[in-house]
């Protein structure tokens, strides 16, 4: 008697739970929640697709054009300098700055 009362509460209880969970699973609120978070992934998906793609040209726009005038800069200098102490060690007036 005793199996057949709890057999019974828990067969309810299951059955309960199942109406339930199905009719929260189905109700319309979860199904937007989930549409909403289907858009937003896209949405983040593509947007850190193209993020990617503009770092990428940035990147090698950056190569390309900066690297190479700051290395042509640092040359400039390096020849600044040396010229202003030769010109210094022979005893010539340094010359002011550019």
């Amino acid at each position: 008697m005793a199996s057949s009362r709890r057999g019974k509460s828990s067969g309810g209880g299951d059955g309960i739970l199942a109406r339930v969970t199905s009719t929260v699973s189905e109700s319309q609120i979860v199904n937007y929640g989930k549409q909403v978070a289907s858009d937003a992934t896209f949405v983040t998906k593509k947007l850190m697709k193209s993020t990617g793609k503009a770092a990428w040209i940035a990147g090698t726009t950056f190569l390309i054009l900066v690297v190479p005038l700051i290395i042509e800069m640092d040359r400039e200098q390096v020849l600044t300098e040396l010229e202003m102490q030769q010109a210094s060690l022979l005893g010539a007036p340094p010359a002011p700055p550019k």
